[in-house]
């Protein structure tokens, strides 16, 4: 698995920047993963959608559809990309610490 360094520290990825070890994940990994996403702060409305996109995958296993996502948070899919430019499966799901949603391409 290849290495990158955010901030000074090591993490494990995928071939897609995505974790290798998502229990390893928390406030401070996200806002690391998030400079890869070319976010320098995390603000309120980040954590919002991070976090329940995460909490929803550990309640599920899966990663939110959009569609619920959108619905559930009260964001509009243009502002979710506004937030997260490369989208809610390879930017969001990345900062929240889910391996890459199937399906995405």
């Amino acid at each position: 698995m290849p290495t990158v360094e955010l901030n000074g520290k090591p993490y494990e990825v995928d071939e897609n920047g995505f974790l290798a070890q998502p229990l390893i994940w928390n406030d401070n990994v996200a806002a690391d993963l998030a400079t890869t996403e070319g976010i320098t702060a995390m603000t309120d409305e980040h954590w919002v959608l991070v976090r329940y996109i995460r909490d929803y995958y550990l309640k599920f296993g899966i990663a939110p559809m959009v569609r619920k996502l959108c619905k559930e948070t009260g964001n509009t899919l243009t502002h979710v990309y506004e937030l997260f430019p490369s989208g809610p499966a390879n930017g969001a799901c990345k900062v929240a610490g889910l391996p890459k949603p199937t399906g995405c391409v």
